[in-house]
Parts: C-alpha cells; sequence; structure tokens
C-alpha cells in the first residue's frame, strides 16, 4: 500500500466538478433536454487524465505512461473491453422486434387487470436478455402507455413499473455493461456473481409483485393491447440467459447468440443478409464511448494508486465504516456517490472498482460479494435519479406520446428499486453471515 496522499485524488475531483457542474447548468439553466448527455463524458476524462499527468513531479512522463500502460492492460480490463463489443454486436443484430414479441406474447393471454404485473415482468426479462435498461425502457415504454391507455390504469404507474423491471436486469444480466464491469472489475466468474446477485434482488422482485397485486387488484379495467408478435425471435436471448447461468465461457456464449440470432433473424425476414454485419457495427459502435470510459478510467487509477490516493480514501473509509458489515455498506455508498455525480451506473462501477477492490481485501468481502454490492446499489440509484438516462427516456416517450407525466410523478412509483433497497440494507445487515453465500 503506498503512502496516503488526498492530493491524488484531485484527478476525480476534477472529472466530478466538470461533469456535474456542466450537466446541471445544460439540464436545468440552459433547458437542453437530456443535458447530462449531451457532455461528451470521454473529452472530460481526457482533461482528468491530463490534470493526472501533471501531478507528481517526481515521476518522468514517460514512467507515467508506463503506469498507464500497465492499468489499460491489465487482464480483467482487457477481458472487459472484449465482451464490450461482443455484447454489442449481439444486442445489434437482434434489434428490438424480438423483444416487443416478449411483450406482446404475455399481454396477448393474460387478462388486462394484471397488465401492469406483465409490464413489470416483461421489462425484467427483455433487460435480463438484452442487458441494457435503457433499451428495454425506449422498447417497453410506448407499450405501457398504450396498456394504460386501454386499461384504465395510470400511466405514472405503466411507466415507473418498466422503469423499475429495467433495471432488474439491467442488474443480473450476462451481457450487461454493468455486470461485465464489476465482475472484471473485481476479478469474479459471471456466473457466481449472478448467484449472489440473485439472491438480493429476486425477494426484492417478489415484494414489487405481491404489492402491485395489492394495488392494482379490483380495479376497473379496460381492453388488453393485442399485437402481432414472432416468439422464434427470443430464442438467441435464451440461449445467452441459459449458458451464462450454467457457467459457460462468456465468449463462447454471446458468439453463440450472435450466430444463432443472424441466422433466425435472417430465417423469419427480420432483416436481410446485407443489413447483419452493419446492424452488428452499430451494436458495437454504440459500446466505444463505453469502452473508452474503461480504458481512460483504467490509466487514471493506475497513477492515483501509484500517487497514494487510494491509500488514503481507504483511511477515510476505514474510519467511517467499521467491521465487515460496515465496509459492504460503505463499498454500496461509494459506488452510490459516484453514479449520483455521474447519472451513469456503469461510469460510476469503473471508477469504484479500484477503491472497492481495496476495501474487498481489508474488509474480507469475497469478489463476487464485492461485484454483487457494486452493481445492486449503482442500478438502486440509477434507477431513481431525476437526471439518470433511464428516468430521461421514459418521460421523452411520455411525453412524445402526449401524457403529462414528470420526473416527481414517476418516482413514487419506482417500486422495484425502492424494494431492492431494503433487500439490500436486509441481505447486509440482518441475514447471518454464515446464511449468505461467499
Amino acid at each position: 500500500m503506498k503512502k496516503a496522499n488526498f492530493k491524488a485524488l484531485l484527478p476525480i475531483g476534477v472529472f466530478l466538478v466538470l461533469y456535474l457542474g456542466l450537466g446541471i447548468i445544460f439540464e436545468y439553466v440552459m433547458k437542453i433536454s437530456m443535458g447530462f448527455y449531451n457532455i461528451p463524458i470521454v473529452v472530460v476524462f481526457l482533461i482528468a487524465l491530463i490534470v493526472a499527468c501533471m501531478q507528481n513531479k517526481g515521476i518522468s512522463l514517460d514512467e507515467k505512461i508506463g503506469l498507464m500502460s500497465k492499468g489499460i492492460g491489465d487482464k480483467n480490463i482487457v477481458t472487459m473491453l472484449f465482451i464490450f463489443l461482443l455484447a454489442g454486436a449481439f444486442v445489434g443484430v437482434l434489434g428490438r422486434s424480438s423483444a416487443e414479441s416478449v411483450a406482446y406474447f404475455v399481454l396477448s393471454f393474460i387478462p388486462a387487470q394484471y397488465s401492469v404485473l406483465v409490464l413489470f415482468v416483461v421489462s425484467a426479462f427483455v433487460s435480463l436478455a438484452m442487458g441494457t435498461s435503457v433499451g428495454t425502457i425506449t422498447l417497453i415504454a410506448p407499450i405501457s402507455i398504450a396498456v394504460a391507455n386501454a386499461s384504465g390504469f395510470a400511466p405514472e404507474l405503466c411507466l415507473g413499473i418498466v422503469v423499475g423491471g429495467a433495471m432488474f436486469g439491467d442488474n443480473l444480466s450476462f451481457i450487461s455493461d454493468t455486470t461485465i464491469a464489476a465482475c472484471n472489475g473485481q476479478g469474479c466468474q459471471m456466473k457466481d456473481k449472478f448467484r449472489e446477485n440473485f439472491g438480493i434482488a429476486l425477494p426484492a422482485a417478489l415484494a414489487t409483485i405481491v404489492l402491485l397485486l395489492i394495488r392494482t387488484l379490483g380495479s376497473n379495467v379496460g381492453e388488453a393491447v393485442v399485437e402481432e408478435y414472432n416468439l422464434v425471435q427470443i430464442i438467441p436471448y435464451l440461449l445467452v440467459l441459459a449458458g451464462g447461468i450454467i457457467g459457460i465461457n462468456v465468449f463462447i456464449v454471446l458468439i453463440v447468440g450472435i450466430i444463432s440470432g443472424a441466422i433466425i433473424m435472417l430465417a423469419t425476414g427480420a432483416t436481410v443478409p446485407t443489413d447483419i454485419l452493419s446492424n452488428m457495427g452499430s451494436g458495437v459502435s454504440g459500446m466505444f464511448e463505453t469502452a473508452m470510459v474503461a480504458i481512460l478510467v483504467a490509466a487514471i487509477c493506475a497513477l492515483i494508486e501509484e500517487y497514494g490516493g487510494f491509500a488514503a480514501l481507504l483511511q477515510l473509509i476505514k474510519k467511517v465504516f467499521r467491521g465487515k458489515r460496515g465496509g459492504q455498506l460503505g463499498m454500496g455508498l461509494l459506488v452510490g456517490a459516484m453514479d449520483i455525480a455521474t447519472a451513469n451506473n456503469t461510469v460510476a462501477i469503473v471508477m469504484a472498482n479500484p477503491i472497492a477492490k481495496e476495501m474487498a481485501e481489508n474488509y474480507d468481502i469475497s469478489p463476487k460479494k464485492a461485484a454483487s454490492l457494486l452493481d445492486t446499489f449503482s442500478c438502486i440509484f440509477q434507477g431513481i435519479l431525476p437526471y439518470g438516462a433511464q428516468m430521461l427516456v421514459a418521460l421523452s416517450v411520455a411525453a412524445e406520446l402526449g401524457t403529462g407525466i414528470t420526473a416527481f410523478d414517476l418516482i413514487p412509483n419506482l417500486i422495484y428499486p425502492m424494494m431492492l433497497l431494503i433487500s439490500s440494507l436486509i441481505f447486509i445487515f440482518i441475514i447471518p453471515e454464515k446464511k449468505q453465500r461467499g
């Protein structure tokens, strides 16, 4: 462990001030739609990296480049980058029609009075299969408004349930960028993290279902929403999900998903041969920013660690959070604070990873538990942020469809993130340690 040096944390401070400050100005002063997402996060991280390189005159620039190279070349970082690209290609091949098929299939045979519950289950499954909460909300939010109009349920309830369901899969999916970042950052297998995480997420999901049944049963409802669907298109998602749970190497799982997806999309006429590669390219391109952020953060963190920044932060955390359970809470709040500052749960995990790894060693927290806590708490915070991408996308869809829903209308209906927080705290503080796996 290096000598503690709080000045070494300056690059993180520069990033947070620039990103959070500009985001607030863009979103709330200049009234720019999706203001936080108009800020080039890669450029802000590049500025932070330059600040890191200007620190510590006792180390030459050439030595600093060597340190950054080691950080970027870490096995976990390289693995993460390749998985990001394959996951992007997989999602690009399948597109949106297969996700919509799942929703319309379930809605076609479930009574209208259970349609809100269906929206939650469908959103959870689609996000678990696709690995993206924003993509799930983009696809299912218009369906939720149609369900609200047809059934008579409040549109803010239907839309809030979709956001919550989307965070379920974001937290658990094998191809979610948060899962990839957390597992590779902590050095654990995805299947181990999934099993650890499932023990927290499943009770939260079941509690959400019970609360939805209590809230919606006995309501006067109208008609169900019926549209065309093609269930064959969900087979690649099921293959990826099953392969991940079984424990097959993630690269093999994703390659099988891409190949099976391409064959099925061609066979069903959902796409043409000339579009397959371009769709894969679009999916991969969608991961470029996330990949660049991972590279830049790895470089910045390598310098901060060498300068003693992580030693200083860990020293502070150990004074505030005592014992193994305190360490777990501290880890969750650390990634939550990063998420509040960045409004991006993947970036929050990537930034928190090296500090959390040190914490895991000091507090005797297993890698799978550390990865689970990072992913879970980042999704809790991201799921309720008024300026997070998930919330902004949901509200933009609602506005396009003529509803006057605001973030404050939506937040009370974000049942799943609230249940996930309660479940996480129970997992940390109430369940005896011997009953926790890992």
